[in-house]
C-alpha cells in the first residue's frame, strides 16, 4: 500500500503561482513513477503531469508546458508541482498518483490507468 497525501492548494488570481506538494508514505519503494492529475466541475479527469523517481524525467499536458513543472525530493518522499502564471481554466482539484507499473516512455504515464494510488485531492481555484 501507498498512501497519498496532497497540500498546497488554494485560491488565488490569475497570473499567481502556488506549489503543491504530495507526500508518499508506505511501500514508496515500488512507486516507479508519480503523476499529477486534476478533475474540473463538468468535465472529466485530466493528466497534468508525471515524474519518475529515479530519473527525474518528466511529462507535461500541452496546456500547461512552460508553466507547470513537477520535482522529486528522495529524502522526503514527496513530489511537488510548481504552478506558475495561472488562469481561471486550472482551477480544478488536483491529485496525485503513484504508478507502480513501467512504461518505456514517459509520455506513457499520462494514462490514468497506470496508476494504483490515489491521492485525497487538493482544490485549486484560480479567480479572473
Amino acid at each position: 500500500q501507498v498512501q497519498l497525501v496532497e497540500s498546497g492548494g488554494g485560491l488565488v488570481q490569475a497570473g499567481d503561482s502556488l506549489r503543491l506538494s504530495c507526500a508518499a508514505s508506505g511501500r514508496t519503494f515500488s512507486s516507479r513513477a508519480m503523476g499529477w492529475f486534476r478533475h474540473a466541475p463538468g468535465q472529466g479527469r485530466e493528466f497534468v503531469a508525471a515524474i519518475v523517481w529515479n530519473t527525474g524525467t518528466t511529462s507535461y499536458a500541452d496546456s500547461v508546458k512552460g508553466r507547470f513543472t513537477s520535482s522529486r525530493d528522495f529524502a522526503k518522499n514527496t513530489v511537488y508541482l510548481q504552478m506558475n502564471t495561472l488562469k481561471p481554466e486550472d482551477t480544478a482539484v488536483y491529485y496525485c498518483a503513484a504508478a507502480m507499473g513501467y512504461s518505456a516512455r514517459t509520455s506513457g504515464y499520462a494514462n490514468s490507468q497506470m496508476y494504483e494510488y490515489w491521492g485525497q485531492g487538493t482544490q485549486v481555484t484560480v479567480s479572473s
